[in-house]
């Protein structure tokens, strides 16, 4: 009866410190960490900022967003896009929240647009812009779609995966 009554002591203690660990590790999950739906790309971009020099470059609207990347514009939920301040530069950032991203590879598919017409533009002309465009980086996580041509543009995309 002894042994009966240790084993089930052993079992509720290794019962309660189970519970214990897994009460402890919930609390680790990350609760702090923001969800694609929480983030903007406003935040990311100002993430973006703080990592990187944008003063070479000027902060675009809606209208140009659209002329760019041929998008339906009521499907982007935020955005910011920085475009060169000259146009013999490629410098180009773009950080796009959809609304719904089943629409991404659209959108992505839209920008290999433009990726190809710079390429095309600098490829005789400017051979170190051309390098650029053709080093550049287009992703999409979740509702987002991250699209940078820079000689910083590693760490713009660092910076915009550790926003994840």
């Amino acid at each position: 009866m002894k042994k009966q009554c240790t084993e089930k002591r052993s079992f509720y203690s290794v019962m309660l410190a189970f519970v214990v660990v897994i009460g402890v590790l919930s609390g680790c999950s990350g609760k702090d960490d923001k969800t694609s739906e929480q983030l903007s790309a406003t935040e990311i971009g100002k993430s973006i900022e703080q990592a990187v020099s944008l003063k070479e470059m000027k902060k675009q609207d809606l209208n140009k967003l659209q002329k760019l990347y041929k998008m339906d514009t009521d499907s982007v939920d935020d955005f910011i896009l920085y475009t060169s301040t000259s146009n013999v530069k490629a410098d180009e950032l773009a950080v796009i929240k959809l609304k719904d991203e089943r629409q991404a590879e659209n959108v992505k598919e839209n920008i290999e647009q433009r990726i190809e017409a710079q390429k095309m533009k600098f490829k005789d002309y400017r051979p170190d812009e051309y390098f650029l465009v053709d080093h550049h980086v287009l992703k999409t996580k979740g509702p987002f779609v991250f699209f940078a041509v820079s000689t910083e543009a590693d760490s713009m995309e660092r910076t915009f995966d550790s926003a994840f």
